[in-house]
């Protein structure tokens, strides 16, 4: 068939946009779902088509049913000196966005981060989660799965571990029970993966071994005590993916040259906008904007976006330490990856290639990266609300 037979197949309902990969080629196939839709809605879209990427190799991966891509506007920041365990340089960052103002705020708090000897950063966990969902008769027979799981964790770690060569299963804890129902939830470290396909894998094997000894039904793979993909206070206690900590000592005359505000100003500002509002509203985030550097980071660099749900969680604490200004921002769950999912994608590479952390061995150094951006984008904007310029800015820079 030709493009256009194929197109017309699928103009009358003959054809499901999935069948289309059976008859041609990826780059093809995304060519013909385009012009579907053209012909459909009388529309044009050739900002879509215009790409780059090897469509073969990211329709194998990454995507179904592709029309095309996505194109963002990129900036950079920086430098952005940091002092970290596994990053010990100054780094430009890529941050991919839409939003006016920001990547002009992170650079001014990176300016002053670089300016007051660079960012302390520090990873303190790294662990991948899945929690089931299991059913018991009740809440006996309950108590009993749960102390097969303690009882034969040596025998489940090893059949976890045969799944992949880089996933460890550190711990099955906690393992909370409601009624009838157990909610293990299994740790792992999945090396310089994000680790959820590894993990799910890893514990389907474990859930096949349960089925094989005893009575209980697995009814769900995820039981959202993971918790994936959704903000939960658990992850903020137990961590998730990275965790991570940033913060910085501020001379104070830098908090006024380089801020235009004083130390007071932002540690009220913080207390009242990010402690105080936040536990009156009942937020989970105690920050300002995390998901804002954390989202650019990921669309830069082929994170899962999703995961912005999740990596925005943590809490910014402020001091005024005789004038100078003490900050900082940490990230309990940040999910992240230099290998793997949406990094393989050509210009995910290079926006990794960019921080110097593309391929295996760099996860800890570039989950450092992203919590001194975080550090810089939060200090900006609490200084600017203790200065005043919070609306200055977006008419300046979000409104052309």
């Amino acid at each position: 068939m030709t493009n256009q037979e194929i197109i017309d197949k699928l103009l009358n309902g003959e054809m499901k946009l999935y069948q289309v990969d059976k008859q041609v080629d990826a780059k093809d196939a995304t060519d013909i779902r385009r012009e579907f839709l053209e012909q459909k809605y009388s529309i044009d879209l050739s900002n879509i088509s215009n790409y780059s990427i090897d469509m073969e190799r990211a329709s194998a991966r990454n995507i179904e049913n592709s029309i095309g891509v996505l194109q963002l506007p990129m900036g950079i920041a920086g430098p952005l000196k940091i002092n970290g365990e596994f990053c010990k340089r100054e780094v430009f960052v890529p941050l991919a966005t839409s939003e006016g103002a920001l990547v002009a705020s992170i650079n001014r708090g990176a300016s002053a981060i670089t300016a007051s000897s660079g960012a302390n950063s520090r990873v303190i966990s790294d662990i991948m989660t899945r929690a089931p969902a299991i059913k018991c008769e009740g809440a006996v027979d309950a108590l009993k799965i749960k102390q097969w799981f303690i009882d034969n964790f040596s025998q489940l770690k090893e059949i976890a571990e045969s799944t992949t060569s880089h996933g460890k299963l550190l711990k099955i804890d906690p393992i909370l029970i409601v009624g009838n129902y157990v909610y293990p939830r299994f740790v792992f470290s999945t090396g310089d993966s994000m680790g959820m396909n590894m993990v799910t894998i890893a514990s389907e094997k474990i859930l096949d071994k349960l089925a094989s000894e005893t009575t209980a039904t697995h009814l769900a793979l995820s039981g959202n005590v993971c918790v994936d993909k959704k903000p939960a206070a658990i992850n903020i206690v137990e961590g998730r993916g990275k965790s991570v900590i940033a913060d910085i000592l501020i001379p104070k005359e830098i908090v006024e040259k380089k801020l235009k505000t004083t130390t007071d100003s932002i540690v009220e500002v913080n207390i009242a906008k990010n402690l105080i509002g936040s536990a009156a509203s009942g937020s989970l985030g105690f920050n300002a904007h995390y998901a804002n550097m954390v989202a650019a980071i990921f669309l830069a660099t082929g994170q899962d976006a999703a995961h912005v749900v999740e990596g925005s969680l943590g809490i910014t604490t402020a001091e005024n330490r005789n004038g100078d200004l003490y900050f900082s921002v940490n990230l309990p769950d940040l999910p992240v990856a230099t290998v793997g999912g949406g990094t393989g994608l050509e210009v995910a590479h290079e926006g990794l290639e960019i921080l110097g952390v593309a391929g295996s061995g760099k996860a800890k150094e570039f989950a450092e990266i992203v919590a001194s951006t975080v550090l810089a984008g939060e200090l900006s904007l609490v200084g600017a609300i203790a200065a005043g310029h919070l609306a200055r800015a977006h008419q300046e820079h979000g409104r052309g």
